[in-house]
């Protein structure tokens, strides 16, 4: 570890020295989450910046002061953000949100075989003049580069304390706090090297800097930092206003209206540039001073040797589907026998509260409600486990980014990024999990197209109710000479999902998220050994977040589903089954939405099961048990309710169920949003009702007209 004489700066506010805040800050893929799980273990919690996508991440960090609170900001490159991330990171180190508390002090995260790139936004942060200790991560990695980096001339470069560690390997972790304890406990200020800037940048930071020092009581070099930083982003002026005064608010808008009709512009994205230039200027001596060359070792070239083949115009390709089937046959099966024991608990469990408890509407509230209902939740956990696990090995061994680079250019054509495969293939087991993964998608218009069409690729929850009608009333006979068309038929669900999905990116892409197309840029990381650790409470954090967000509303609509079906009770005289489902909420509404649906070629029946459905597709079947007076434990393959539907007719005598009808059904399944699990992930996940709403809406209403179509043109072919 190295460590200099620094200035002082403006102690703390009283009060705060018992619960210190620190920020983590770094790059993408410099090691800080596996640093911040190395620091606070299992004290953490995890949610969502207010209004945003972000993750919010805290733990708490023994100190010897008393505990602190250690906060992750998001991965930046920069603190002139293009991405929401880099805004939260940003807005988080100058104090503009209000949610969340400035920083106390923090611990910079800088990647040693990368140096230069990642001291751009250490040198950043070092200038806002709180105290502050640079991690240098990976160190053994840059040896194998041939890079020896000198932490003590480094440290004197930078003005900062300097501390050497391997995150992954949890080495260097105590000197790393006895350096940050020291920065905290001395009110240390970092004095990070000065920038030659052009002189109207110059001139214009020193105007801003002396009004943030006479309003603020900022010292000099800390007020120089902070202008800087709101002259070469483009800050929210109210959150300026509010963080520092009206003066500086005002004096930021004069300084961009001058240059707008000065000699010089100095718009943020201007002053940006010219800060860059000037910062990498600066860099590039410093790196040269403290990093001695020497010849890179064999492991090295690993990286080089396995991306010969792994980003490979054709057999990347091959690899990258080989690797994708795996992880899709993991969620898929791998996921099936802890879900069949969930699901047999939640049976068990079940049937223990019927037979100890006296027959009412109490218990069937438990066991048809609240019991029901926590398994529907629950049985989704082995696949968000089982993807979040794949997503964990393959980010930290550094493939994610190369399968973002492989997929980029087919996944164009729809207007999609590469990042956005994964997401879209996991959802073909369950939607869920695969909008829970577009969290790996750095842009927001394309995380937003991905979530908005990932529910169109037919999960698992449909198979039952597609086996159901393709089982019953589709001919068991062969086509082309040697494939079943009850095969093809379900091959047809899965396409017609995904070329629905296509057609509905490329048209978000150019209405609602319309705009230019990012420039495709990713850092391709060296392979490394995934940090298992790491991996273990990644899948923790977002198990428990669907636990306790998105399962308390699934389970409170699961009682309402419950209640419409129960309520309210039929005369005693009325022992059919499905003659008592007709008396209920359910039922009525099911006559109620009759008229709407009766154009598709669905009855009240079939809009009962409509109804069920939505707290899971897979209901579906067992609600036509129960309306067909079969029993609730009609499954797919059940003889008994594939009679009933064959017999079922209506008023004027015409069968219900013909072919036209199954076809029209099979449609509506593909598109329609018949899952208030995802909807109440989607909101969980945009932090807002507005996006879950537009899905109902608009998937619904695309699945009302293709299924009319279809029901429609094939019943005026005479199909029957």
């Amino acid at each position: 570890m190295a460590v200099l004489e620094t200035s002082r700066i403006n102690p703390p506010r009283e009060g705060d020295k018992a619960l210190r805040r620190i920020a983590l800050a770094g790059n993408p893929n410099a090691g800080k989450t596996t640093l911040f799980n190395a620091l606070t273990g299992l004290k953490q919690k995890v949610g969502n910046y207010p209004g945003v996508t972000v993750d919010k991440k805290e733990g708490r960090l023994a100190l010897h002061g008393g505990d602190g609170v250690l906060l992750d900001l998001p991965g930046t490159y920069s603190l002139s953000p293009k991405s929401p991330d880099e805004v939260i990171a940003r807005d988080v180190l100058l104090g503009l949100r209000s949610d969340t508390p400035p920083p106390d002090a923090i611990i910079v995260v800088v990647d040693a075989s990368n140096l230069e790139r990642n001291l751009f936004l250490a040198t950043q942060i070092l200038e806002l003049g709180l105290p502050s200790v640079i991690a240098l991560n990976m160190t053994d990695v840059a040896r194998t580069h041939g890079k020896e980096i000198n932490a003590a001339d480094l440290s004197r470069a930078l003005g900062a304390p300097v501390v050497e560690i391997i995150a992954v390997r949890g080495e260097g972790m105590q000197k790393l706090r006895e350096a940050l304890e020291t920065a905290l406990d001395q009110h240390l200020a970092p004095r990070p090297p000065a920038l030659d800037l052009p002189a109207h940048l110059q001139a214009a930071r020193e105007r801003l800097a002396d009004t943030l020092h006479s309003t603020n009581h900022l010292k000099t070099e800390t007020a120089r930092g902070i202008a800087l930083r709101l002259l070469c982003s483009n800050p929210p002026l109210e959150a300026v206003k509010h963080r520092f005064g009206g003066a500086v608010a005002e004096e930021l808008v004069s300084l961009r209206q001058s240059a707008a009709t000065g000699p010089h512009c100095l718009s943020p994205a201007a002053a940006n540039v010219l800060e860059a230039q000037a910062r990498y200027a600066k860099l590039a001596g410093i790196e040269s001073s403290v990093v001695n060359r020497a010849e890179a070792t064999k492991a090295a070239s690993f990286t080089d040797r396995v991306d010969a083949i792994l980003t490979h115009r054709v057999w990347g390709l091959v690899c990258f589907a080989l690797l994708t089937l795996l992880v899709f046959q993991a969620i898929y099966s791998w996921a099936a026998w802890p879900m069949d024991l969930i699901d047999n608990s939640v049976g068990w469990l079940g049937k223990l509260v019927e037979t100890n408890m006296a027959a009412g509407p109490l218990r069937d509230l438990l066991v048809n409600g609240v019991i029901s209902g926590v398994g529907a939740v629950v049985i989704f956990l082995p696949q968000i486990l089982i993807l979040f696990f794949f997503i964990g090995v393959l980010e930290d061994s550094g493939y994610m980014a190369r399968a973002a680079f492989v997929m980029d250019r087919l996944m164009a054509r729809a207007g999609l990024p590469g990042r956005a495969f994964i997401p879209l293939m996991s959802s073909f087991a369950c939607a869920i999990p695969g909008i829970m993964a577009a969290r790996t998608i750095g842009s927001r218009r394309d995380r937003m197209t991905t979530i908005l069409i990932a529910p169109w690729m037919s999960c698992a929850a449909r198979l039952p109710v597609y086996t159901l009608m393709i089982g019953a009333f589709i001919p068991n006979r062969q086509v082309f000479g040697f494939l079943s068309l009850r095969a093809v038929t379900m091959f047809s669900m899965y396409v017609l999902g995904v070329l629905g999905a296509m057609a509905a990116a490329m048209i978000f892409k150019g209405t609602l998220f319309k705009g230019k197309p990012a420039a495709f840029m990713i850092e391709l990381p060296d392979y490394k050994v995934p940090a298992w650790r790491n991996t273990v409470f990644t899948m923790w954090q977002r198990g428990s977040q669907f636990l306790s967000n998105a399962g308390t509303m699934i389970l409170a609509i699961s009682i309402v589903l419950w209640f419409l079906l129960s309520y309210p009770k039929p005369p005693q005289n009325v022992t059919d089954s499905g003659a008592r489902v007709s008396y209920s909420f359910a039922g009525r509404i099911g006559h109620a939405v009759e008229p709407v649906i009766a154009p598709l070629g669905f009855n009240w029946k079939i809009g009962i099961g409509l109804i069920g459905a939505m707290s899971a597709r897979e209901v579906f079947v067992a609600t036509l048990g129960t309306v067909y007076s079969v029993g609730e434990d009609a499954d797919e393959t059940s003889q008994p309710l594939h009679e009933q539907m064959h017999n079922d007719r209506w008023p004027d005598g015409r069968r219900v169920w013909t072919l036209p009808t199954v076809l029209s059904l099979l449609v509506y399944f593909v598109f329609a949003m018949q899952c208030v699990s995802t909807l109440a992930v989607v909101k969980r996940e945009t932090d807002s009702w507005k996006w879950p709403l537009f899905m109902l809406v608009y998937m619904t209403g695309v699945a009302w007209i293709l299924s009319f179509i279809v029901y429609q043109v094939t019943t005026a072919w005479g199909w029957k």
